[in-house]
Parts: C-alpha cells; sequence; structure tokens
C-alpha cells in the first residue's frame, strides 16, 4: 500500500511541477517576447543574455546546495551568522531545490532563449538582407556556447564556493521570510546529512 501511495505522490509531485512550469512559461515567454519585439535589436540581445545568465545562476544555487557541507553552515548558525539557520534549512531540503533552480527555472530559462532567440531572428530578417537559416544558426549556436560555457565555469565556481553561495541564499530566503512573516520553507531533517 505505500508504494502506491509513493507513485501517487510521485506522479502528483510531478504534475504540480509541470503546471506551474506551463504558467511559468507562458507568463516569462509573453512578456520577453513582448519586450524583444518592441525594443531595438541591442536590447533584444541584453534581454536573451539575461535570460541565460538566470539559468546559469540558478544552476549554480542547485550545484551549490546540493554538495553544501552542513556541518560547516551549523557552525555558522552556532556563531549566529545571519542566514546561516536558513542555508541548513535550504542544505536538509537539497534535492528540492536543487529541483527547482536546475530543472524547473534551468529548464524555462533554456526554453525562453530559444523563443527569444528566434523572435531576434526574425527581426533580424525583417529589418536586414540576411537570410533567415544563417541567422537561425548564428544565434542557436550563439546560445548554445553561452550557456553551456556559463553553466561549465559556474559548476566548477559552486563546487568551490559551495557554502558562500547556500548561506547568501540563506540570506535570501531570511529576507523573504521576513516580508512574508512566516516560513516559506518548513524544517526538515530527513532531507540531508545530519
Amino acid at each position: 500500500m505505500k508504494l502506491k501511495s509513493t507513485r501517487i505522490s510521485t506522479w502528483h509531485h510531478g504534475l504540480k511541477v509541470g503546471l506551474i512550469t506551463l504558467a511559468l512559461s507562458l507568463l516569462l515567454g509573453f512578456c520577453s517576447g513582448h519586450v524583444v519585439r518592441t525594443v531595438p535589436f541591442f536590447l533584444a540581445f541584453l534581454v536573451l543574455l539575461a535570460i541565460i545568465g538566470l539559468g546559469i545562476l540558478f544552476d549554480v544555487m542547485g550545484v551549490a546546495v546540493t554538495v553544501a557541507d552542513e556541518p560547516s553552515l551549523h557552525a555558522m548558525a552556532a556563531k549566529r551568522i545571519l542566514g546561516a539557520r536558513e542555508a541548513v534549512r535550504l542544505r536538509r531540503q537539497a534535492p528540492a531545490i536543487s529541483n527547482l533552480c536546475n530543472d524547473l527555472v534551468g529548464d524555462i530559462a533554456g526554453t525562453l532563449s530559444g523563443a527569444v532567440g528566434a523572435t531576434i531572428v526574425f527581426g533580424l530578417a525583417k529589418h536586414y538582407p540576411i537570410k533567415e537559416e544563417w541567422a537561425s544558426l548564428a544565434i542557436v549556436a550563439l546560445v548554445s556556447a553561452v550557456t553551456v560555457g556559463g553553466k561549465a565555469v559556474g559548476k566548477h565556481f559552486s563546487l568551490w564556493h559551495a557554502n558562500i553561495i547556500t548561506l547568501k541564499m540563506g540570506r535570501v530566503l531570511w529576507l523573504v521570510e521576513r516580508i512574508c512573516g512566516r516560513e516559506v520553507l518548513k524544517k526538515n531533517g530527513s532531507g540531508g546529512k545530519k
């Protein structure tokens, strides 16, 4: 009976994440597409780079929270360093946080960068005498190179500075919880090292 309940819970979680991703993709895709179509090409490229940068940043955070050293975070919390207690909570829920950062935000950023790149290609082909295929090839290559190269550098950075990155994430969580007036991320002692 427990196995059946776990399977249902897994499907429920997957469906929920899929629906959230759909809603966020529609919203962000509409906003970024509108911005790209209404601004000069230079700014459209900046929007494209910002979306790629967001994906890289969240990839760095997802890796860092997974490999952060929980005893070191506990030591910081014992010294009452701002955000350290929240960083411990993030580390204990590393699989869920990593899923949010790497999969949800990362995949949305990847999809959006492709859509924004396509919008830029159509705009370039419409305004300049260039072949759409060549422009498309150049944009796809640029997006791929910046994304993969950025994530490669980001992963190394997050491995070297996992505790600092997780502490900064903890400070952001601390601030969000103060603004909301309640815990956003519940305590969970089963998700990480004891």
